[in-house]
């Protein structure tokens, strides 16, 4: 066993447990990243220090050590997932690559003060994580080019034991020296913030201490969700379904963008799912009648040129930017090839909005103008999470439960209330025109999971605003508000009202973390709606009273969506003109008035 120090910490490597660094490695990392005479190295790339071996092939499982245990993860696992050495993995919003390392070698570093060449510029770092022997977490150093440093906390959820809601995978099989067994591993992907506009030119690792377990980090990237793009539409992944089966069919889905530009992309996201989706090509249209487009589709390539994408299971894929003219406020139509058999698919249930697909074996009809090949129909939305374009301000984001999904609203005709503010933004020019993308997941809640993360499952209410807030809002192009109007169903299924209001704080210290303004509003009555009951309506004025007699101080404004939507002569429950007649919705007439009564300037970052 050797000892090797950076800075203050010390590293215990095994000495066969990396490849040697060749002299010519050394030279090429010292130059780019030179030292002072008799101090340590400088930063090198993660594979360089690679000191553990996590992965084993099922046929030697000995092979590998992963938790000090000798179990580790299954190579076969991992590529059944799509989670093949050197894979390229996007992971909220973050591209990430894995180590093209064989079983059994070093492929991961256990953080204990290492400096890493890490270079880029944008908005957070993402890492790629995991804890052995509990969560770990600990305190590293970024250094931006310019000379300055920040610091930043890192957690790692256990392998075993971590949350499934915010897992980046997760296998069903761990292996060690007797055999394979039962049991869950999961990897995740965390994010932690830059200082803004500053390019990274190295991370310091956390250093090992205290009780914490051992944090073991696969990757490490900078992510930059701006780029000059602005959200035209979005919606969250609710869960993951059993569907079809769809085998070699075309899905033309039909979304209604918000913000236009000259040029677009999409996200296609596999999140929840264990295996990865082929998406065999894929195009984008202005809707004409139906399922027909008005002009010929414009096909999408992706990762510079490829007509299809495989995404690995968790992941997203992002298209090439193409020249397609987005028109502010127009349904659109996406279509993506299936080209082999789909069972289950991550989904968005409540799309208020009729979409389309081909019949069976019909094969790429991505290409078609008209729609007589599209002879099904479907009311949710599988795979696509957005549609961004070149250019513009950048986003507002909505973050909300089935008021703001526009559950009850007439289908077809967005009317959601981010549908309204989208439309408000747009036919002004004194303040700048943002995209409004409308984060709503019907049943949804703040604090806890309603969907469990992992699973094919009915249950499409999606996990906890706190665990969604990452890939729904943080990784969102160029977001710079997010809205937040959730909690009915918290208090309306047993959570406390302190509990509620310290998601709310945590969300928003998240968020402002991240540079965004945070706005939230006051939740809707409900009274006459089964399980609203005299608790609940306590529970609900507790959190609105935080909320008008506090908000001030943790929020940079708040919305008082309560008063626009009560009746004033009984304010426990919705104006009769604005209810959609369950009593908890409102109609197309309360969701326009929610629309209309935002202060648009309440938006904007950096006014008070």
């Amino acid at each position: 066993m050797r000892v090797r120090r950076w800075g203050t910490a010390l590293v215990l490597l095994l000495t066969a447990t990396a490849p040697p660094v060749t002299a010519a490695e050394t030279a090429t990392a010292v130059a780019a990243h030179p030292s002072p005479a008799g101090a340590p190295p400088g930063p090198l790339p993660l594979s360089r220090l690679f000191d553990n071996r996590a992965v084993s092939d099922n046929s030697r499982p000995e092979a590998a050590d992963f938790d000090g245990a000798g179990r580790s993860l299954s190579a076969q696992d991992l590529a059944a997932a799509g989670w093949s050495p050197g894979s390229a993995l996007t992971l909220d919003g973050a591209r990430l690559t894995l180590a093209r390392t064989a079983p059994g070698t070093p492929d991961n570093v256990l953080a204990d003060g290492q400096p890493v060449a890490v270079r880029g510029r944008g908005e957070a770092l993402t890492f790629l994580v995991a804890g052995t022997g509990g969560t770990a977490t600990g305190t590293g150093t970024v250094h931006y080019r310019d000379g300055s440093r920040s610091t930043y906390e890192l957690t790692a959820p256990d392998w075993r034991s971590g949350p499934a809601a915010t897992k980046a995978v997760t296998l069903p099989h761990l292996n060690a020296p007797g055999g394979q067994l039962s049991g869950t591993a999961r990897l995740y992907a965390v994010t932690v913030p830059l200082r803004a506009g500053r390019e990274v030119g190295s991370v310091v690792l956390p250093e090992a201490s205290g009780p914490s377990g051992a944090l073991h980090v696969f990757a490490v990237s900078v992510r930059d969700t701006g780029r000059g793009r602005t959200g035209s539409w979005a919606a969250s992944t609710a869960g993951y379904r059993a569907v079809g089966p769809w085998t070699d069919r075309t899905l033309r889905l039909v979304v209604h963008s918000g913000a236009g530009g000259p040029r677009a992309r999409i996200r296609i996201a596999n999140t929840f799912a264990a295996a990865p989706v082929d998406i065999g090509a894929a195009s984008i249209a202005v809707r004409g009648a139906e399922a027909a487009a008005k002009r010929t589709p414009v096909p999408l390539t992706f990762g510079k040129g490829h007509t299809g994408v495989r995404i690995p299971a968790g992941a997203e894929a992002f298209s090439d930017p193409v020249d397609f003219t987005v028109p502010a406020g127009t349904d659109l139509l996406v279509s993506l090839h299936l080209p082999g058999t789909v069972t289950a698919a991550p989904v968005h249930q409540e799309a208020a909005q009729q979409s389309y697909l081909s019949t069976t074996g019909s094969g790429d009809r991505t290409a078609d103008t008209g729609g007589a090949a599209y002879t099904g129909t479907m009311t949710f939305w599988p795979f696509l999470t957005g549609v961004d374009v070149a250019g513009g301000p950048g986003s507002i984001v909505a973050l909300g439960d089935s008021i703001t999904d526009g559950v009850k609203s007439t289908s077809g005709t967005n009317r959601r209330w981010p549908d309204v503010l989208a439309r408000r933004f747009q036919a002004q020019h004194a303040l700048p025109r943002y995209g409004v993308l409308g984060q709503g997941i019907s049943a949804n809640r703040i604090v806890t999971d309603r969907y469990p993360g992992e699973g094919v499952s009915t249950d499409t209410g999606g996990v906890s605003a706190r665990h969604r807030l990452e890939r729904d809002v943080l990784a969102q192009p160029s977001a710079r508000t997010v809205v937040v109007f959730e909690g009915i169903n918290d208090v309306r299924w047993g959570t406390s009202a302190d509990e509620v209001i310290a998601g709310l704080r945590a969300l928003a210290g998240r968020a402002h973390e991240r540079g965004l303004r945070v706005v939230v509003a006051t939740i809707a009555p409900c009274e006459g709606y089964p399980d609203c009951t005299p608790d609940v309506e306590a529970r609900r004025q507790a959190v609105n009273a935080f909320v008008r007699e506090h908000g001030g101080a943790v929020f940079e404004a708040t919305l008082d969506f309560d008063a626009v939507l009560r009746d004033p002569q009984r304010p426990v429950r919705l104006l009769p003109a604005y209810d959609s007649g369950d009593h908890l919705h409102p109609g197309d007439a309360g969701l326009a008035a929610l629309g209309n009564a935002v202060d648009l300037r309440a938006l904007v970052p950096g006014r008070s």
